[in-house]
């Protein structure tokens, strides 16, 4: 199919990518040369100890705000830009071709959506604003020990207690929590009813007495996850998204934003060329292994690949265009994006022999800071979170194929 712009999209795009090049830190452009770590993106840097790093946060996130962009697919009457589609995606294409970040992390992407869907005018006029604005950054607080995949399993629980909920109990996995101010969960609030039933969405501030969030650190000696625990927490009633006990429908319309995936197709495209690129300059040729044919086909697998899962994202832009949601769609995207993320892991790691596997960043040996090695590492979880693979598979068999469950 044809997925060039045509001439109102093409306008957009002009005007997106000199946004970015005028307004963009400096701190955020590629060819900064300040090769400072911040991992954490726009909601490290706003909490940063480092001035320089909080003014960068501040300033992108006021450039974006006076065009209307933090929010680009929310409605205009809730602060949002009201693009089409299609102008998201151009959007979302261009900000990660540029390695621009995104300001208001899960707050834009995964609750304002929701509040917009299932929350009272008066949740809508407290948190939409401030998620807007950049002065409340969120954590997504679901996945428990005994509750990840089967998430309808979750033990954590809530208990009326007149105008407040009293929650006890622990989740996991709650990435960006150390960065976050508040955090959305799903609490037990009805043990007697089926699994399904019974839960509840909840807001609650992230300092609010009871609440422990301890890290967990990863493979790679990186901190994106924590464990979260609650201990007669205190949430009023009124931070209750949707119907008391009716939270599980509420939570499965915002995971059903989280799975578009459209933006991973432009980043590992964006990845594959820096890859291409640097194996056939001078400095890549002194790492690149004697066997080279070893790994040449493998590099024209992934190429071909992440051209497959740029055609996924689109075909997921036009049925969104179309005014239907993806479903088993969305599946098809997010197994395959995870899955040829580690693919291609392994594939640039191994490009390197042996040098491939050295971790130290400064090392004059390392090709590319080690960027793959630690790239091959990190991918481990990407088949796991956001709904593993195993679950992706079991949707598209049930909804997209048809298929009984077995």
């Amino acid at each position: 199919m044809d997925w060039s712009d045509n001439t109102v999209q093409s306008t957009f795009r002009d005007d997106v990518r000199d946004f970015i090049t005028t307004r963009l830190p400096d701190r955020y452009q590629e060819d900064s040369g300040e090769g400072e770590d911040f991992s954490g993106g726009w909601q490290a840097d706003r909490k940063s100890e480092d001035a320089k790093a909080r003014g960068a946060a501040e300033n992108w996130a006021g450039a974006l705000s006076e065009k209307g962009w933090v929010a680009p697919a929310w409605p205009k009457e809730y602060g949002g830009a009201g693009l089409t589609v299609m102008e998201q995606f151009i959007f979302n294409q261009e900000m990660a071709e540029s390695g621009a970040p995104s300001v208001g992390g899960m707050g834009v992407s995964m609750l304002g959506p929701t509040l917009i869907v299932h929350g009272s005018e008066e949740q809508k006029a407290e948190h939409l604003p401030r998620i807007l604005n950049g002065e409340v950054a969120w954590a997504q607080g679901y996945s428990e020990p005994g509750a990840g995949s089967d998430l309808a399993s979750l033990q954590t629980r809530a208990v009326r207690d007149g105008d407040e909920y009293v929650i006890n109990g622990q989740k996991i996995w709650t990435s960006g929590a150390h960065f976050a101010d508040w955090l959305f969960t799903l609490v037990r609030t009805n043990p007697d009813a089926p699994k399904h039933r019974g839960i509840s969405f909840l807001m609650l501030d992230i300092t609010s007495p009871g609440l422990t969030v301890r890290p967990i650190i990863d493979m790679g000696w990186n901190h994106p996850f924590n464990e979260t625990f609650f201990e007669d927490v205190k949430v009023p009633v009124t931070n209750c998204i949707g119907e008391e006990d009716r939270g599980w429908y509420v939570g499965m319309t915002l995971l059903d934003f989280e799975r578009s995936g459209i933006s991973d197709a432009i980043s590992y495209r964006r990845g594959q060329k820096e890859l291409r690129e640097f194996l056939i300059s001078g400095a890549g040729k002194q790492f690149t292994r004697q066997d080279f044919s070893v790994v040449r086909k493998e590099l024209a697998d992934r190429a071909v690949e992440t051209e497959v899962l740029f055609n996924f994202a689109f075909r997921i832009v036009s049925i969104q265009d179309s005014g239907m949601v993806p479903n088993y769609e969305a599946s098809v995207n997010k197994m395959y994006s995870s899955e040829l993320h580690q693919r291609m892991a392994r594939t640039s790691t191994k490009a390197w022999g042996l040098y491939g596997n050295l971790w130290a960043e400064d090392s004059a040996y390392s090709p590319m800071n080690a960027a793959h090695v630690r790239d091959y590492v990190g991918s481990v979880p990407h088949t796991i979170f956001s709904g593993s693979s195993e679950i992706q598979r079991n949707v598209i068999a049930t909804r997209g194929l048809g298929l009984p469950r077995g």
